[in-house]
């Protein structure tokens, strides 16, 4: 299975990671690699919570165009 993952700096440097196919699940790192990593294993435990609860594994997600901003 393959998820939408973002992944930003914050203004305290750390990584910050959101799979906004699984509502709430975010997670957080000091390194890219680190972040990727937690991430990785917060999808897992939400995905795991989902099916325990009965609820869909995801959300819909879309892509929309915009026009480019200079």
């Amino acid at each position: 299975m393959k998820l939408p993952v973002t992944i930003y700096q914050d203004e305290e440097g750390w990584y910050v990671a959101e799979c906004l196919a699984i509502p709430g699940c975010v997670s957080q790192g000091k390194t890219l690699e680190e972040a990727l990593a937690n991430i990785r294993e917060a999808v897992q435990l939400c995905l795991e919570v989902r099916k325990e609860k009965g609820l869909p594994l995801t959300v819909q997600t879309f892509e929309i165009e915009m026009p480019a901003y200079a």
